[in-house]
Parts: C-alpha cells; structure tokens; sequence
C-alpha cells in the first residue's frame, strides 16, 4: 500500500506512512469517532503527538505546517500548542477516509478557536492533507487573511 502522508522538516526520522502504519499504532493513541469533537465530521484518527513520538522532532521544531497538495492549502500554527490537541483522521469504517471526508487525512484540533480568532482556529482543521512539515518558525500558510477571503474558503470547502 503506497503511503499516504509524508513527516519531514525538522525531524530526526522523516516518515512515508502508509494506511496501514497508521492503523497499526497501539490503541491507546486511537480517537474513535471523531464527531464527538466535530459533530459534522466522520472517522477515527491517531493522537498527534503517537505520530510525533515516531519522527522525533527536533529541539528547533518550533510550528507543524499541515499540506494539502490536493487544494494548495497550507496551515502553520505553532507545534506546543497543537501537539496535544491534534488529531490525524485516516479512516472511516474500517477503510481508508474518502476525499469525500477530507481524506486521505483529515487534520481536526480538539478544541479549535472560531475562524480569524487565534493561531489554533478552525481554519488550521485541514482535510486532503498529504503531509506535515516540522519547521522552525512559521512555515507556509495560505489561511484567509480577510473576511472576502474566509467566506470563499468556506463556500468551497
């Protein structure tokens, strides 16, 4: 099975996993029914910080920037913030996410500010995302920077 999300950037062990990785993390790491969180969203996911412990970020890792090549989208927010809070949504009943749901990976923040309120907002929930980047400070966000801006995000996704 190819893989379906790419870690690299500031890390000791740049990863290439695959469904299948993901699914093979211990179960104490798993989120199962991510609607508790999001009630409009589907699926279960592995804990940020379960994905983390295998690349091991280094010291100077100071934001995770989520890509999705599929829209061009990026988000940077600042790594101490998310890593607690993040989780990596890959599968919905037993299968791989569908695009139809975001997928391959769905980025959803526990509890994420309202839009255009915080670095942690919810535009930072990423769906199609295809890889994480560590970087040390801000890496590329292409997030709203006005309302016109938001609204279309929104409309389109």
């Amino acid at each position: 099975m190819s893989a379906i999300l790419r870690i690299d950037g500031e890390v000791e062990r740049p990863l290439d996993l695959t469904f299948q990785d993901l699914k093979s993390i211990d179960e104490r790491d798993h989120v199962r029914d991510v609607s508790q969180f999001h009630p409009k969203r589907k699926g279960d996911g592995v804990t940020l910080n379960s994905v983390l412990e295998q690349v091991r970020p280094k010291p100077t890792a100071t934001y995770l920037t989520l890509h999705a090549t599929a829209d061009k989208f990026a988000a940077s927010v600042p790594l101490s913030a998310v890593r607690d809070e993040g989780i990596v949504v890959y599968t919905l009943d037993g299968g791989p996410l569908p695009t139809s749901n975001g997928g391959p990976i769905r980025f959803l923040i526990r509890n994420p500010a309202a839009c255009h309120t915080d670095e942690l907002d919810d535009c930072a929930n990423v769906k199609f995302v295809d890889r994480i980047e560590l970087t040390a400070g801000r890496g590329h966000d292409t997030r709203p920077e006005n309302e016109e801006e938001h609204e279309h995000l929104h409309e389109h996704g």
